[in-house]
């Protein structure tokens, strides 16, 4: 009989690593699940990941693939921060922005199955932006905005799926040149305008942007919780993922990576510490921090359908909608930045067609090389990334810290990652 481990039983193990390689590099072996995958079918996922930490083209890489029995690899490589000495670890600390929206999504829909929420009825009226949302139709003459009220209502499915009409400026032309277009109004009028127009009329086309944000709000105004307690108290704690947080403790400050920014020569540098300030209110969008075996916690309890270990946080059939096309004939596009020291253009998946679920990107056909049609992704600003193979019964995560998103040597790696899994699995 094989013998499959706990989830506490492959931390501890994890836990008693030992350092090994040069140039203060730390490397985990592999805990192994399955007796058919040997440590050596992962050699090439470690020469890539060695390779690019010691040349620095990435400064620090933890990247974990588990099956629905247990860990399958663990990559730990290079540095937390440029310059210096200190090891990336299993336990380093990253920010990982927008990859908080899976997070949100999953307690707007626990809050679905308790009858508190509704997919598809009119959102609460927590503010006018999103109870009598403005759409935005273009520019007079002037520059000036002309805005209109949205034919329809925001619904959770909407916001759940970036088909509201909500966007990010950093990714939309449009959203931008109305921010600089209420600078021209009076000041009165400047006042009254949205903050916030819609970009298009709810269930229109898709277009990432706030929404998720949006989302967080309605989880404090139906649960009566601010979002940092309610993620502890129905999802986090229960799963035991104790490093995934909105504010650092100090311990935990002591182990988190550096940001760095790729240079247009393609060098990195490491951006200055990050400066601590205390903070009130909390973002369903972004702003959360997380260890890779946390967030790959989070991803084996949706692989195993809702539940890891006895814990339960969705129900199977909700678990199943998540990954379903929930977009109908709309197509995700490529995000076209309109900042670059922020974001590339993104487009994860080249050449495939793209949908969206609840919480994730979804990929319609395979990757070549990698992960089954039906696969769900996404990731966060500083180049956090995972993916989940429902088919495969795989989940992975990939963390580094470098801007701007979409880093093309970033994107190669994190792929040479996935396809050295698989072909390990292939030849398993």
């Amino acid at each position: 009989m094989i013998h499959r481990p706990s989830r506490r039983e492959l931390m501890k193990s994890a836990a008693g690593l030992t350092a090994a390689g040069s140039l203060g590099l730390r490397y985990a072996t592999h805990a192994q699940a399955s007796t058919r995958l040997e440590p050596g079918m992962f050699s090439q996922i470690d020469s890539a990941l060695r390779a690019a930490t010691r040349a620095e083209v990435i400064p620090g890489i933890v990247a974990l693939a588990a099956s629905d029995h247990g860990i399958l690899y663990e990559g730990i490589f290079g540095k937390r921060r440029l310059g210096e000495g200190t090891a990336m670890t299993r336990d380093t600390v990253f920010r990982i922005a927008s990859m908080v929206k899976l997070i949100t999504s999953v307690a707007a829909l626990q809050l679905v199955e308790q009858n508190k929420l509704s997919l598809d009825a009119p959102v609460p009226d927590i503010e006018p932006a999103i109870g009598s949302p403005q759409v935005l139709d273009g520019f007079d003459g002037k520059g000036l905005p002309q805005l209109r009220p949205a034919q329809r209502p925001i619904t959770l499915r909407h916001l759940l799926t970036h088909t509201s009409g909500f966007a990010y400026r950093l990714w939309d032309a449009k959203a931008a040149h109305y921010a600089r277009s209420i600078e021209l109004l009076p000041t009165a009028q400047r006042k009254l305008a949205p903050v916030t127009p819609l970009m298009f009329d709810p269930g229109a086309r898709w277009q990432y942007g706030t929404s998720i944000d949006w989302v967080g709000r309605i989880v404090e105004t139906i649960s009566g919780e601010a979002l940092d307690v309610y993620f502890r108290q129905h999802i986090l704690d229960p799963l035991g993922m104790n490093d995934t947080a909105f504010v650092l403790k100090p311990q935990q400050r002591e182990r988190e990576a550096s940001t760095h920014r790729r240079g247009p020569g393609g060098a990195l540098t490491a951006e200055p510490l990050e400066q601590k300030s205390p903070r009130q209110s909390f973002s369903g969008g972004g702003g959360i921090y997380s260890t890779a075996p946390d967030y790959l916690i989070l991803l084996r309890a949706l692989l195993a359908g809702g539940a890891l270990d006895g814990t339960r946080i969705l129900r199977p059939e909700t678990v199943a909608l998540m990954g379903q096309n929930q977009i109908g004939e709309i197509d995700v596009g490529v995000m076209k930045t309109t900042v670059p020291a922020l974001s590339n253009d993104v487009d994860l998946c080249p050449g495939v067609t793209r949908k969206w679920g609840f919480g994730h990107m979804i990929n319609m056909q395979p990757i070549a090389g990698g992960r089954s049609a039906g696969s769900l992704t996404w990731g966060g600003l500083l180049n956090t990334y995972y993916w989940i193979d429902p088919a495969k019964k795989i989940a992975a995560v990939f963390m580094t810290q470098v801007l701007p998103f979409a880093d093309g040597r970033a994107l190669r790696l994190y792929r040479q990652f996935e396809h050295g899994i698989y072909a390990a699995l292939k030849e398993g």
